[in-house]
């Protein structure tokens, strides 16, 4: 038998219906104490968190996210910001001028540690028995949403997660995940085994959502077709330049 975080870790499901129950003020205090030991690179603390408990502004951020009812709905919603804000208050502490902020390793730091933070928030809440879902969807118009929070520059609204007490009558099926042998790659990338993944992945995907009647539902290669072949958040750019941030390398 696994271990109880192993069997948490397999069993993590998007909750996208909560019951309404309450986040405690204490479980949330938890969480968020639990999220901030995750780690950050060079021990930089580029990382901030917005936590929304105002109904209203859940509202606002799900018009923002693109209508979603599974933020609106959400208790608590938890915004994950890249903050080179506070590095910079920091590099400048020290009498020099911060420039990470400018370069590609930048928004790589930044997006990681993003992700880190995503992952620590959602295995602690899961552990005190809440329900998340991670929303990408902020990035629909995150001008939007620098300005809800009046963000300062060098700051971005990355990703955020939802938080509350699941519907128990409306719990999804664990979603199935491409071959295991195809996503871990033993010593080197082998592009026929991931390939391979795919194919078999798309028939596993198609088969878990018609198990669910949901057979208007694309599958793996459609959906991500759908996805990727255009840019389908095309103002995070032109953002992420008026917040301050370049995408070059600085030779030293």
């Amino acid at each position: 038998m696994p271990n109880p975080v192993i069997q948490q870790m397999l069993e993590r499901r998007s909750i996208r219906n909560f019951s309404g129950a309450p986040v405690s003020d204490k479980d949330l205090q938890i969480i968020l104490s639990a999220a901030q030991q995750a780690p950050t690179s060079v021990n930089g603390e580029q990382i901030s968190l917005i936590v929304t408990r105002d109904k209203d502004t859940i509202r606002k951020i799900a018009q923002i996210a693109g209508g979603q009812p599974q933020v609106a709905s959400a208790e608590v919603f938890i915004t994950i910001l890249i903050d080179f804000n506070r590095t910079a208050n920091a590099v400048a502490m020290a009498g020099e001028k911060q420039l990470i902020d400018q370069c590609a390793e930048g928004l790589i730091v930044g997006a990681v540690d993003a992700g880190i933070m995503l992952q620590a928030l959602q295995m602690a809440a899961g552990s005190l028995g809440y329900g998340t879902t991670a929303i990408g969807g902020i990035r629909n118009n995150p001008q939007a949403l620098i300005e809800l929070f009046g963000l300062p520059p060098r700051t971005f609204p990355l990703l955020g997660t939802t938080l509350g007490v699941a519907d128990p009558d409306k719990l999804p099926r664990i979603k199935p995940r491409v071959p295991l042998e195809s996503f871990a790659l033993n010593e080197r990338y082998d592009n026929d085994k991931v390939s391979a993944g795919i194919r078999d992945y798309d028939v596993t995907l198609r088969h878990w959502w018609d198990a669910q009647g949901q057979f208007d539902m694309p599958s793996y290669i459609q959906s991500t077709t759908n996805y990727y072949k255009v840019d389908y958040f095309p103002t995070v750019g032109e953002a992420l330049k008026r917040q301050g941030f370049g995408l070059i390398d600085i030779k030293s």
